[in-house]
């Protein structure tokens, strides 16, 4: 089932409310006018106010899974709108799904 290409120009926010900051990065494909996301691309979290007893258990980047099996830049999958990203706090553990949106719905791929 082919997904929409994901680009730097997309919304992320974690479940907790912060927000999602991708990192640019030097990708010859464009979408939109934006370059599309590869599934090594750094999103760092801002403002998560998650906290576990009263200690802060910020989200602060996302870990991206299940790319693009099929579409590739330069040797690394891209990422669709079917990709899943897991918000991870600071020593790695994960905290819940990123919501994203804004994505464009012209080019899709699998």
């Amino acid at each position: 089932m082919s997904a929409y290409l994901l680009h730097q120009g997309i919304s992320i926010t974690c479940p907790h409310g912060g927000t999602g900051v991708v990192s640019p990065a030097d990708v010859p494909v464009r979408v939109g006018g934006n370059p599309v996301l590869l599934e090594d691309a750094t999103v760092s979290i801002a403002g998560c106010a998650f906290n576990v007893s009263g200690a802060p258990q910020p989200c602060v980047k996302v870990r991206w899974q299940a790319p693009a099996t099929r579409v590739k830049v330069k040797g690394t999958a891209v990422l669709l709108s079917s990709s899943v990203g897991l918000c991870v706090n600071g020593p790695g553990a994960p905290q819940g799904p990123a919501q994203i949106s804004g994505y464009q719905t012209k080019v899709s791929g699998r």
